[in-house]
């Protein structure tokens, strides 16, 4: 039996202080100085990573953690050799994929403070500046959107918001939310009788929140859309569908509509599918993901007219509001139906500002109890730039995106699927045979992304294979638009004479 000396690493043991400030302000330069590069150069690498699964386990040679520290530098070098062959490049300005993560240098520097500060708000006791700058900062957003007082703290109608992780996180919140009220109402036993409603182009968010919450597949309604309808959410089909179901027992209760579909940016006519709603005692959340950041622009509120008629609306600031993920926007016209179906009170929470309901304590209005300060990041972007500049900003991809489509329509060849509502452009090589076309789309978008140079992602509507152009990213110039159109061209050329 060895001796407990022979036991002990063979290293020179000392306590090291992990958060020594002096340390902090020397490496965190190297840090900052390696991420200034890294966006510097950030052109040079393939918009798509080109490694394959795996990559990581067979390229770095320790098979367990160091036993003894490494320096920062050797650790930035790891880095560069083995981790950034393996991203794709999402900030890259050839990034016209998915939709825009987008960020910026208020966005890095909030992130930066949210970090550092290092606190955790569950509730306004625990930091009672995470709580009170995030109920500022989603009643500026808000102001700038134009909502409804009723979906203000200020509105004095008892309407508020929370910044949630993600879209899954707020559909989920107000699905339990509208699950929990209506069952209050018709009786616990009645679950397996509420209906959800959304369209073939909602997010996939809404049917894995319907299944965490208990709804059996039998309770989730997906409403098919037509090209003829630009893939709106029909009114006249939900109002089909919820009569179908009342006549066969089941109990309406949620509807999710979206401003800008994933596949083609389609948006739900809010207006009428909200009064239907209303008439069947239907909750109403408004999915506005990715574009609703561009209705702060007065030219494009109108795409939520009849926001007003909604229950619950939510937004990714992280999206295209230049705030880095994660940052979802969530506001309610009642919060405290989330209240009442996600709080839990335990004793050693107990405090005096809760006991007397002079507060928000945030941990009730989302599902983890632990909460960044996102708030911090948002109000840094805000304050960075003021509401004119992320006006032009958000404009300024929409003018891209323009020049995108009017680059595609000059060419015979292709068509565009859909109208054009915000940054994204869905295109195609058109023939008249439905299959040749998938195929030569599906070679065209391989071909593309293969290349390095550029990366766009694909959507498949009516049997249509359609390549998907969205602009967003927050280091994009026309160049890079430019550029795209050309390598596309040169490659189709290649795809019809192959």
């Amino acid at each position: 039996m060895g001796s407990i000396n022979n036991e002990i690493d063979d290293i020179s043991f000392h306590v090291v202080n992990p958060l020594d400030p002096e340390e902090f302000r020397s490496q965190a330069h190297k840090v900052v100085d390696f991420i200034a590069d890294y966006y510097k150069n950030i052109e040079q690498f393939p918009v798509v990573s080109q490694v394959h699964p795996s990559y990581l386990r067979k390229t770095i040679p320790q098979q367990s953690a160091p036993n003894a520290p490494e320096s920062l530098e050797s650790i930035l070098q790891d880095v560069s050799r083995h981790v950034v062959p393996g991203i794709t490049h999402w900030q890259n300005p050839n990034f016209f994929a998915y939709f825009p993560a987008s960020n910026s240098t208020a966005g890095l520097l909030g992130e930066m403070l949210s970090t550092g500060f290092n606190v955790v708000g569950f509730n306004w006791l625990s930091s009672p500046a995470v709580t009170e700058l995030e109920m500022l900062v989603v009643d500026w957003f808000g102001e700038m959107l134009n909502l409804p007082k009723s979906f203000l703290f200020s509105g004095g109608g008892g309407g508020g918001g929370v910044l949630q992780g993600t879209t899954c996180e707020a559909i989920l919140c107000t699905l339990v939310a509208a699950r929990d009220k209506k069952l209050k109402e018709i009786g616990r036993e009645k679950l397996s009788k509420l209906v959800v409603y959304g369209s073939d182009q909602t997010h996939m968010s809404l049917q894995k929140a319907a299944h965490v919450a208990g709804f059996s597949e039998e309770n989730f309604r997906v409403i098919k859309t037509t090209k003829s309808e630009s893939f709106r959410l029909s009114p006249n089909s939900l109002k089909m569908a919820i009569q179908s179901d009342i006549k066969k027992g089941f109990v309406p209760l949620y509807l999710c509509a979206t401003i800008g579909t994933t596949s083609t940016n389609a948006v739900d006519p809010l207006d009428p599918l909200c009064d239907i709603a209303q008439q069947n005692g239907i909750w109403v959340h408004v999915d506005a993901a990715y574009a609703g950041s561009a209705c702060i622009c007065p030219e494009f509120r109108h795409f939520i007219n009849g926001i007003e008629k909604a229950n619950s609306f939510s937004l990714n600031a992280h999206k295209w509001f230049f705030s880095a993920p994660d940052c979802c926007c969530l506001w309610l016209k009642d919060p405290s139906t989330l209240r009442n179906s996600l709080s839990v009170n335990p004793l050693y929470l107990r405090n005096k500002a809760t006991d007397l309901g002079e507060v928000v304590d945030y941990k009730d209005w989302q599902i983890t109890l632990s909460k960044r300060f996102r708030a911090i990041k948002l109000w840094v972007v805000m304050k960075s730039y003021g509401v004119a500049n992320l006006r032009n900003l958000l404009r300024s991809h929409v003018k891209m995106a323009k020049l995108f489509e009017e680059l595609v329509g000059r060419d015979e060849r292709f068509e565009v699927v859909v109208p054009r509502n915000f940054g994204l452009v869905c295109f195609r090589l058109s023939f008249n045979e439905v299959d040749k076309s998938n195929t030569m789309n599906l070679k065209l978008l391989e071909g593309i992304n293969k290349s390095g140079r550029v990366y766009m992602t694909h959507a498949i509507v009516e049997d249509m294979y359609v390549i998907r152009f969205a602009v967003g990213g927050s280091m994009t110039e026309e160049r890079h638009v430019i550029m795209a159109w050309k390598l596309v061209q040169e490659l189709v050329k290649k795809v019809l004479e192959g």
